[in-house]
């Protein structure tokens, strides 16, 4: 689990573009939206298509989306359960 969390970090920063961030900068509790990493709805769409490309998984119910996306830790707990 801790590599993919690692794994993660890392794509989020790049696909994101948060070029000022490394992965040690962020917390895998932290909120990912709003008073956390502070990410918005276009950010979501991009990590939407990091896990189709890179994990095979797609999301068919958008309101699922909001639970995943909480935290680094409950996208890596969803990708190791799908």
């Amino acid at each position: 689990m801790e590599n993919l969390i690692d794994k993660l970090k890392s794509q989020i920063i790049e696909v994101l573009n948060l070029e000022d961030l490394t992965p040690a900068d962020i917390d895998v509790d932290a909120p990912l939206f709003g008073e956390g990493l502070g990410l918005d709805s276009i950010d979501a769409l991009e990590l939407i298509v990091l896990l189709e490309r890179e994990y095979g998984i797609k999301l068919s119910n958008p309101a699922e989306g909001k639970e995943i996306f909480k935290s680094v830790k409950s996208i890596a707990d969803y990708i190791s359960n799908h």
